[in-house]
């Protein structure tokens, strides 16, 4: 891959001035070989395994750091979906393999390690229900550990039954957080066609089809484009806007692939994707929404919030494609709510309500992200909203997700601040509509017909 004199000072001026980074480096780790009918050597195994192949990963993101000037954020573990590795053992009571993988963690210094997953969009395996039911314990007990579950997919429609079961888990999760802020609730998301190869936690994990490790690399460029359609002024039209989106989102992919494969060459492991998803931060000039306000809305929120996101997403993909065969993972824009300080401003001036962030999750790369809710919230109603981010994902063939946090002795306007990359949020009105004779049905929504292609 040959760089240019100018694309390099062009990229170091990124990184200088426009907020440019690698937001993480994710390291996924293949647990099947761990599996064992004893839980307490399924945790020896798995802590083990993951310290051996993890022990130098920010080590080696710090040399790349160092020899090439590019800045890496994060440095986080991805593994197997606990759920396929703790069947073996038949434990009812799952904390104690969360706590091996934080403890794993820790010693190799990363951020975050995703992986305490399961999949049951069609129903529960004895060992999906035994991740499902350890989950609040498990995030109240470690602090790096995320979990995710599947809950829908276009090919096998929304398992309603754990989508109610996922809203109680979640309310519990948040009470046995609360002197945190309910901040447990960060570490869980709920995911609609979920993709097997996303760096970003908290839905990080590695699907059962990729290698036995593999590096995955997470780019974050709102300031850089913020920045380009600044200069490109607000008297140009859409198509050039476009334009100068893709041929940013370009130069981003071309540096997030080089990053990537240097990290894997010196893991002595295979370079897995490149995932270009804008994730804004709540620094000044890092923000999403800024983007979409210089797109041409007065405050994210306002009509046409919608499409200025799809139009910004599409040019994302399309810059990205063009720059590497290796773009997987998410790959869009984000837009979680408590870590973009454009939209917790505009959540603040009452601009973005919760119903239109939904309509923007149709098209952005992702859903529901960061979205605070009062933490008495009934579970009938924080299923509703899931189940209706599932059906977006589900019927649109797209990944979508919901990260949902109900905070404890909070209301509706009310401010919370949990710091760092997680920044402030708003906590928002869900209405004072329910859901309840919807959530009481149970059952599954069958796949849409337009899931049946072979």
């Amino acid at each position: 891959m040959a760089f240019t004199d100018h694309e390099i000072l062009e990229t170091v001026r990124m990184f200088e001035l426009e907020t440019l980074d690698i937001r993480t480096t994710t390291l996924g780790i293949n647990l099947l070989d761990c599996a064992d009918p004893d839980l307490e050597a399924t945790c020896e195994k798995i802590y083990a395994k993951i310290v051996h192949h993890g022990r130098n990963l920010v080590a080696i993101a710090d040399s790349i750091t160092a020899d090439y000037g590019i800045p890496i954020v994060n440095k986080r573990i991805a593994t197997t979906p606990i759920a396929l590795v703790a069947a073996a053992c038949g434990s009812r009571d799952l904390v104690p393999i969360a706590r091996a993988m934080d403890a794993a963690a820790r010693e190799c210094g990363v951020d975050f390690i995703g992986g305490f997953t399961a999949y049951v969009y069609k129903g529960f395996s004895n060992a999906d229900r035994a991740l499902f039911e350890s989950i609040p314990q498990a995030l109240a007990q470690t602090e790096r550990v995320c979990s995710s579950i599947a809950l829908a997919s276009t090919r096998a429609g929304i398992n309603m039954d754990a989508t109610a079961r996922f809203a109680e888990i979640v309310l519990e999760t948040a009470r046995l957080t609360q002197d945190r802020g309910g901040l447990g609730c960060a570490k869980l998301v709920c995911f609609a066609n979920a993709v097997e190869d996303n760096p970003f936690v908290a839905g990080a994990h590695l699907g059962v089809g990729e290698a036995e490790t593999v590096i995955n690399v997470g780019v974050s460029g709102p300031g850089v484009v913020r920045s380009a359609l600044a200069r490109l002024g607000r008297d140009a039209d859409l198509l050039a806007v476009a334009e100068t989106v893709k041929r940013t989102a370009f130069k981003i992919t071309r540096m997030g692939e080089l990053v990537g494969r240097e990290a894997a060459r010196r893991m002595g492991t295979t370079f897995g994707i490149v995932d270009i998803s804008l994730a804004p931060t709540p620094a000044l000039g890092d923000s999403v929404s800024d983007i979409l306000e210089l797109i041409g809305v007065d405050r994210t929120g306002a009509p046409g919030t919608t499409v200025a996101l799809a139009l910004l997403t599409d040019a994302v993909k399309k810059g990205g494609a063009m720059a590497s065969s290796s773009v997987g993972g998410l790959s869009g824009a984000f837009i979680p709510v408590s870590e973009d300080s454009g939209m917790i401003e505009a959540v603040r001036c009452g601009a973005l309500s919760l119903a239109k962030l939904e309509a923007m999750t149709s098209v952005c790369s992702v859903g529901l992200d960061m979205v605070a809710v009062p933490g008495d919230t009934p579970a009938a109603t924080i299923f509703g909203i899931i189940a209706d981010e599932m059906a977006i994902g589900m019927v649109n063939y797209k990944t979508t997700a919901v990260r949902i946090i109900p905070v404890p002795g909070k209301g509706p306007g009310d401010t919370v601040e949990w710091g760092g990359l997680l920044g402030t949020a708003i906590v928002q009105d869900p209405g004072r509509f329910s859901c309840a004779g919807l959530f009481a049905r149970g059952g599954r929504v069958p796949a849409p017909i337009q899931s049946y292609r072979n």
